[in-house]
């Protein structure tokens, strides 16, 4: 049974999946300098399965995915998509698929996402342009975007500063300038019928973010990866205002908890009539959940 909007309290948009059911704990992706610079030590790694019971035990739907960078790492990410979605589909009342492939896979990413959309049932992809090391208006990329277009789905690009490779020498190689969200304007332009959420406070970059969302009519905002009350001044008002049909409720887990996150929401000066839009109701009829909002592939 899909996630059923109105049996759940909220509908976390952003978390991780670092562990594999089926692989040697050794080769998942837990990620130590991660961990630190959210200041939570070791960073926690969850398998679907128990990814599923955490969210039903607080009674919220979260979407889950890994992070393709092959290009960067040479090797494939673990747990792979696959994995993702069948055990997704086996709980599906909580859980909600998206895929991750890094563009410079090229045709072989482009036939791999079709088949993930067509015989798994992913609803969305996850691009991080910083740990793949693409601009996202890089043509390169633009394959994968018309086939996430023509299915009516979802694709979410991490924005602004990043914790992978953070406090490392050189930062792990990784580069910020890749996750500036303006790049994504190009991209919101040339596909205006794909749906496009750029992931978190996206500092440095925290204007240009909500200039490309009240800009581009089918751009989003999504809050993970920041406790609330570090979120800007700038952002809270957008958010009560010109953007309130537009941002949605992130955590970033296992970095940030939905817990940590929403008690620390609970304080944000956010209007009565804005909560529920945020924390739910923006993100049902994006991905197209309950209400007779119309499914994943038929709109546009």
């Amino acid at each position: 049974m899909p996630v059923d909007p109105s049996k759940v309290t909220a509908i976390d948009v952003h978390t991780h999946v670092h562990r594999s059911v089926r692989a040697d704990p050794a080769a998942d992706g837990g990620n130590k300098d991660m961990g630190a610079y959210f200041g939570i030590g070791s960073m926690p790694r969850y398998t679907v399965p128990e990814l599923a019971a955490y969210y039903r035990e607080r009674n919220m739907a979260c979407v889950a995915f890994t992070i393709d960078s092959a290009s960067q790492t040479g090797d494939d990410p673990v747990p792979d998509n696959v994995e993702i979605a069948e055990f997704a589909a086996e709980n599906s009342d909580v859980i909600i698929p998206f895929a991750s492939i890094d563009p410079a896979r090229g045709k072989a990413g482009v036939r791999l996402a079709e088949r993930l959309i067509t015989e798994f049932g992913v609803r969305g992809f996850k691009f991080h342009p910083s740990v793949q090391a693409f601009y996202p208006n890089d043509r390169m990329a633009y394959p994968l975007y018309e086939v996430i277009a023509s299915h009516g789905l979802v694709a979410l690009f991490h924005t602004g500063q990043t914790g992978a490779g953070a406090g490392t020498p050189g930062g792990g190689g990784i580069r910020l300038k890749y996750a500036n969200p303006m790049y994504l304007d190009d991209v919101a332009a040339d596909f205006p019928e794909l749906d496009i959420i750029l992931a978190h406070p996206s500092f440095p970059w925290q204007d240009e973010a909500l200039s490309v969302a009240t800009h581009k009519p089918r751009v989003y905002i999504d809050l993970s990866g920041w406790s609330p009350k570090y979120f800007p001044p700038l952002l809270v008002q957008y958010a009560n205002t010109l953007l309130r049909d537009k941002v949605l409720f992130g955590s970033d887990f296992p970095a940030i908890t939905p817990d940590r996150w929403i008690r620390d929401f609970e304080n944000l000066d956010i209007k009565p009539d804005v909560r529920p839009l945020i924390m739910k109701e923006n993100a049902a009829r994006l991905l197209g959940l309950g209400d007779g909002s119309p499914p994943p592939g038929s709109r546009g």
